[in-house]
């Protein structure tokens, strides 16, 4: 039998960011500092497949490209389905 007479406790770690997640932040971040909408230029990409919607500051147009498009939609409908806590 456990010891009843002490507390437990449980931490929960938080999810690390996945390589998706990675690339969104960073990219989103560059798109912000150069003065973009980021969400306009990221649908863009993603809409279109032309990578000059995407800035080339701090490597987020070939870090972005790295990922196939189907992906960037299912991290972000993730995302917003988490977020909107529908599951």
């Amino acid at each position: 039998m456990g010891d009843f007479g002490n507390t437990q406790y449980i931490k929960v770690e938080t999810e690390p960011m996945t390589g998706v997640q990675m690339v969104l932040s960073t990219v989103y971040e560059a798109l912000r500092e150069k003065g973009y909408n980021p969400v306009n230029q990221i649908v863009g990409y993603i809409m279109s497949g032309d990578p000059t919607f995407i800035t080339s500051h701090n490597s987020a147009r070939s870090l972005i490209m790295k990922v196939e498009r189907d992906e960037l939609v299912e991290e972000l409908l993730s995302s917003y389905i988490a977020n909107k806590k529908w599951d």
